[in-house]
């Protein structure tokens, strides 16, 4: 090999006592984002199905709201890998080709699938809100409000009809999609842990609990980051209008509002418990098996990665926010931190899987340790490095502008 020539992952990987020459710290930064962004996609969904499959209406607006949320997290879940790729221009094949001889091959189905249900669900959702749009939009003078128009007018499809039957096929059919995307949105975070899942040679991967624990954690990580989104913009927004002196009415912005906040809170904890249950049932399933890695992945689970995932995800973001969101007398305040460190806790759980998954070599004698780059020298070390992660982790909400300005997901008389 050429000298010149920089293995990739060498940049980033130290080495402790014997590892294989060939051996790296391969999957990234960027590895740990792709599940966690999947996750966030799934979670985002799930918690808009309440109010749309389960009937649960005081959870309308947060619902509703989610659903557009989760249309801007999908294009962000391919962004780390691509990112990752050394040749992105090969990424469209598996969109192109998708077949399920492999679970990145099904990729380019789940994927589509559920992007398809995702748009049409908002469709239905909204079409009145296109329809009124187009007929306000004929009176407003201007070059701005004509180009509006036009692009609701593509957005309507040519569906005009807003008689109560029409509206209540539109309902119907949101129901229905709703329904059937609960699956798919699993489906594509849980091939993510059925990828590590399967793959044999990685001690620390191989389990048939990892794609359910890959996917409880992800509605955990989509409710909590929903809901801290949710209550960022409605509070940002209530202030903005007291500081203009305007009086709140009914039909505005209040701020986030503690009913509905507080529902939302009962589920997120439900399935905060049986993600917290899962994980605990494998790590003591592991322990009481014993199997031949399983002194190696002792000595990592328990001395090198010990404040990572026991203190860290466990204790930081497992359980201090279980005990703030539990406790009586909990503020909004107290909320907002919980689900900060909800957030902070899955991904962890994701760091832990893909960084601890290979710190240990395969010949069991020895550790590799992963230093993120902070300051990129390359485009390399930026892609796998803080400012990479920071970017896929800014992308979402920057298409969620975008895309919240067309289809308003915080507007309260949407009637679907």
């Amino acid at each position: 090999m050429s000298p010149d020539i920089v293995v990739h992952g060498a940049e980033w990987t130290v080495k402790e006592l014997f590892v294989y020459p060939n051996e790296f710290i391969y999957w990234s930064i960027q590895i740990v984002m792709y599940p966690y962004m999947t996750g966030l996609v799934a979670g985002a969904f799930v918690l808009s199905s309440l109010y749309h499959v389960f009937g649960q209406k005081d959870l309308k607006e947060i619902a509703q709201f989610s659903l557009v949320f989760s249309l801007a997290l999908l294009p962000v879940a391919a962004l780390p890998l691509l990112l990752h790729l050394q040749q992105p221009t090969r990424a469209i094949e598996p969109l192109l080709t998708p077949h399920f001889t492999s679970a990145i091959a099904a990729f380019g189905i789940v994927f589509s699938t559920y992007g398809l249900i995702v748009v049409s669900e908002i469709w239905f959702v909204y079409r009145q809100y296109f329809v009124q749009q187009v007929e306000f939009l004929k009176t407003q003078p201007g070059l701005g409000n004509a180009m509006k128009r036009q692009v609701y007018r593509v957005l309507t499809m040519g569906a005009y009809d807003v008689s109560q039957p029409a509206l209540a096929i539109d309902h119907r059919m949101a129901k229905i999609l709703a329904a059937i995307g609960i699956p798919v949105a699993c489906f594509l975070h849980g091939y993510a842990g059925f990828i590590f899942g399967s793959v044999k040679a990685n001690a620390l991967w191989m389990s048939p609990l990892m794609p359910v624990i890959f996917i409880m954690s992800a509605v955990v990580s989509g409710i909590a980051l929903c809901m801290l989104t949710y209550i960022v913009i409605m509070e940002s927004q209530a202030f903005l209008k007291r500081r203009r002196g305007g009086a709140l009415q009914a039909t505005e912005i209040r701020g986030a509002e503690k009913e509905i906040i507080s529902k939302a809170t009962r589920y997120l904890l439900g399935f905060l418990v049986a993600a917290i249950s899962l994980e605990m049932l494998d790590l003591i399933f592991r322990g009481y098996t014993a199997m031949k890695s399983w002194d190696i992945l002792r000595s990592v689970m328990y001395g090198k990665d010990f404040i990572n995932i026991f203190v860290l995800q466990y204790t930081l973001g497992n359980l201090v926010p279980f005990l703030l969101l539990l406790l009586p007398g909990r503020t909004l305040k107290r909320t907002v931190v919980a689900l900060i460190l909800v957030l902070f806790g899955v991904f962890m759980m994701r760091w832990n899987v893909v960084i601890g998954g290979q710190a240990f070599s395969l010949s069991f004698s020895g550790y590799m340790h992963y230093h993120i780059p902070i300051i990129p020298h390359s485009i390399e070390t930026f892609k796998e490095g803080l400012f990479g992660a920071l970017t896929v982790a800014a992308t979402p909400f920057v298409l969620f502008w975008i895309i919240n300005k067309f289809v308003p997901s915080l507007r309260r008389d949407v009637s679907t």
